[in-house]
């Protein structure tokens, strides 16, 4: 092996911990300047929580904390449902049209925010003449969501092993039996993956619900951005920490969960083979 060879991985592990310190450097600044004795944001003077506990007298705060859980536990439900019919049709069955259904599920995917923001407020104030509150917020993140939950849950069933099907169906299973035991189990972990997408992205959504708020349906995006306007105080990291630890908390649970559903499903697989 050459010199240069024998040192190319040393440059690559230099080079990966460069690209994660300039990903993960500015939160952790953010993080850590949560504790800041002081407001400024640039000078470290001491440890505290004082900005953590001041958040739960902030009571525009806890209203916009409110209504962002309202409108993704809403919007998620409501999407990952018509999300996984959506990916089973288009999975499942042929029938005509099926590639370019398949085709506008992506190019949702990739149309800019600020053409679905002004789409859905012309749609909402022009042809269907309601007042913007909350739940023209909660019908907007279900248009957006809808189609992460699609290719998330597309993605899973293509890996799906139809001789399961057909081998529950010759020991006399019924297709409602064969869904609910083989089906739906196989696919939870796409399903529960795509809801936790739909949910984050509904979370910290700001162009889309900017345009299709209206009055007291400020939501944490909304909110934190109103109060930059005033500059940079540790109440601000210190809410941006908290939804930071809200998120983690959501992906770790979704790898615990993915994991163990992939390992049932591998264990229904081979019990089925075997019998």
């Amino acid at each position: 092996m050459s010199r240069k060879s024998a040192l190319r991985p040393r440059y690559l592990k230099v080079h990966a911990a460069l690209v994660f310190a300039f990903l993960f450097a500015p939160i952790v600044g953010l993080v850590v300047f949560s504790f800041n004795r002081t407001r400024s944001g640039t000078r470290w003077t001491g440890f505290t929580t004082h900005w953590y506990g001041d958040l739960l007298h902030d009571e525009p705060a806890l209203h916009a904390f409110r209504n962002t859980l309202k409108v993704a536990i809403i919007a998620t439900i409501i999407a990952t449902v018509i999300g996984t019919l959506a990916a089973f049709a288009l999975t499942r069955f042929r029938f005509r049209g099926r590639s370019l259904y398949s085709t506008l599920i992506f190019v949702s995917l990739v149309m800019p925010e600020i053409v679905m923001a002004i789409s859905l407020t012309a749609f909402f104030r022009r042809f269907a003449d309601v007042q913007l509150s909350i739940w023209t917020v909660i019908a907007a993140h279900v248009t957006f969501c809808i189609a992460f939950v699609v290719v998330v849950v597309k993605a899973r069933l293509a890996q799906f092993d139809n001789r399961l099907i057909e081998a529950a169906a010759d020991l006399g299973a019924t297709p409602v039996q064969t869904f609910t035991r083989i089906v739906l189990p196989l696919a939870a972990p796409g399903i529960f993956a795509g809801a936790m997408l739909a949910f984050t992205i509904s979370l910290d959504d700001f162009v889309i619900t900017t345009f299709t708020s209206g009055p007291g349906s400020t939501t944490l995006p909304l909110y934190i951005f109103g109060q930059l306007r005033f500059g940079v105080s540790p109440s601000i990291n210190a809410l941006s920490t908290i939804v930071l630890l809200g998120a983690l908390t959501l992906l770790a649970i979704a790898g615990v969960f993915s994991l163990r559903a992939s390992r049932r499903g591998v264990g229904a697989i081979d019990a089925t083979t075997l019998g």
